[in-house]
């Protein structure tokens, strides 16, 4: 049975004309979980007679009430997203065989809309930097990239059509890249985080992944408004995101901007892609330049990060943890108050720094990632090219259009102006739909 099973938006249409059953997407999903995750390790929970119940009662139950959004697709969920009666251990041993009371905000809402939980996602211990098992589905030696890895292996595997991460410096923009899918990182604020690992307040964002941009769309979409436990989350009304995402701009002005350390950081490769995509692009991209202010966004975001981090993990602190994780925990407790409160006021100003860029430009075009997914499985690698979008709160979304010489994916990053995201995800639509004629 051919379900499209890899796009959320066939999977929408199918299971709402009765030709698959809610049993039938739990079911497939399943099959490739068991055919492909003892090599690619992307799951760190996954309970499938508790899924079947779920999807069995859902089927029963739909007479009853309309569809929602997500009604019957399985969805993947990163280890640091509280589930009730579900296993939640954030990576860390000191957490294992944790189990939560309730759910997280964005939990009740994917349950809301009728979405199955499959199982949860492998994450770097504590959502930092010490990598789990998961490999790289494009290529097995090879790291997904992280904290993230398991949301974006199980994607790029077709083990779910959509999956939920985070992003704390470049956890889903980055593996996103690296395993060749659509990762879409929201304004800040704009999915409640209520319910989920608080690493660093000021940064910490919920993203999603999917094979399409549309498909990212449709997943974000019922997540986005206000939660009073959360008290960063956005007030503004619900965008439509799917809604722009379906209807492509019929023309878009881009505006290359290399991010600080481009010509010292990115990898040939992706100096030589990123050349050939603006020659491909011709009139439609013009060339920026970040404002000064983003000079300093790696030290201003390390700062903010590792001084939020030694508060919200300090029960972590001397424990059974990695050597990386106290190193930065030790770090984060030197970061003096005047030092802080200064990287906070400098934080403040970059997203309205963007602004003369956005006034010529419908998103800035950037890379997602240094270069293609490094050998090894030791490291996420580096987020250099993600911390300063993450810093200003802006949203941002990758888009799997260009490959290394190995063959490996290469993102390509669009910005959009901040609550711009409907307006944002138009326009990576409409790139998107470009490269599938002007990039064969």
């Amino acid at each position: 049975m051919k379900l499209g099973y890899d796009d959320p938006l066939a999977c929408r249409t199918a299971l709402r004309d009765g030709s698959v059953s809610a049993l039938d997407m739990v079911n497939k999903a399943l099959a490739r979980i068991d055919a492909s995750d003892a090599e690619i390790r992307a799951f760190a929970w996954c309970d499938p007679d508790a899924a079947r119940r779920d999807a069995e009662a859902l089927d029963r139950g739909r007479g009853s009430v309309g569809p929602g959004a997500l009604h019957g697709m399985p969805v993947a969920l990163k280890d640091v997203v509280d589930t009730a009666g579900i296993p939640t251990e954030n990576g860390v041993a000191a957490d294992r065989g944790r189990v939560p009371a309730a759910d997280a905000v964005l939990v009740e809402r994917l349950r809301a809309e009728g979405a199955l939980l499959l199982g949860k996602t492998v994450t770097a211990e504590l959502a930092f930097l010490s990598p789990g098992a998961t490999r790289n589905p494009a290529n097995l030696a090879h790291t997904p990239g992280g904290s993230s890895s398991g949301s974006a292996a199980a994607v790029a595997a077709g083990m779910v059509p959509f999956a939920i991460g985070t992003q704390t410096g470049g956890s889903v923009i980055r593996p996103a890249s690296f395993c060749g899918i659509v990762g879409y990182k929201p304004t800040f604020g704009a999915i409640p985080r209520t319910g989920v690992l608080s690493q660093s307040p000021s940064l910490d964002t919920i993203g999603v992944f999917a094979q399409t941009v549309a498909g990212a769309a449709l997943v974000a979409e019922p997540l986005f408004g206000e939660d009073a436990g959360d008290t960063a989350s956005l007030r503004a009304s619900r965008p439509a995101l799917l809604d722009a995402a379906l209807n492509p701009a019929p023309s878009v002005r881009l505006a290359f901007v290399p991010p600080p350390e481009w010509e010292s950081h990115a990898q040939p490769e992706t100096r030589a892609a990123f050349a050939q995509l603006r020659d491909a692009l011709g009139e439609l991209c013009g060339d920026g330049a970040l404002p000064d202010c983003f000079g300093t966004a790696a030290a201003t975001r390390l700062a903010i990060n590792l001084a939020e981090m030694a508060h919200e993990f300090r029960r972590y602190a001397g424990g059974e943890t990695s050597a990386a994780l106290q190193e930065a925990l030790a770090a984060g407790a030197q970061v003096t108050a005047p030092d802080y409160l200064a990287a906070r006021a400098h934080q403040r100003g970059l997203a309205a720094a963007l602004d003369p860029i956005f006034d010529g430009a419908d998103a800035i075009v950037t890379p997602a990632a240094l270069g293609a997914a490094p050998l090894g499985i030791g490291s996420t690698g580096d987020s250099l090219f993600n911390g300063l979008w993450t810093l200003a709160g802006v949203p941002a979304i990758t888009v799997p259009l260009l490959t290394s010489p190995e063959g490996l994916p290469l993102g390509v990053q669009l910005v959009g102006p901040v609550g711009a995201d409907a307006h944002l995800l138009r326009t990576a639509a409409a790139l998107e739909r470009w490269a599938v004629h002007a990039l064969r």
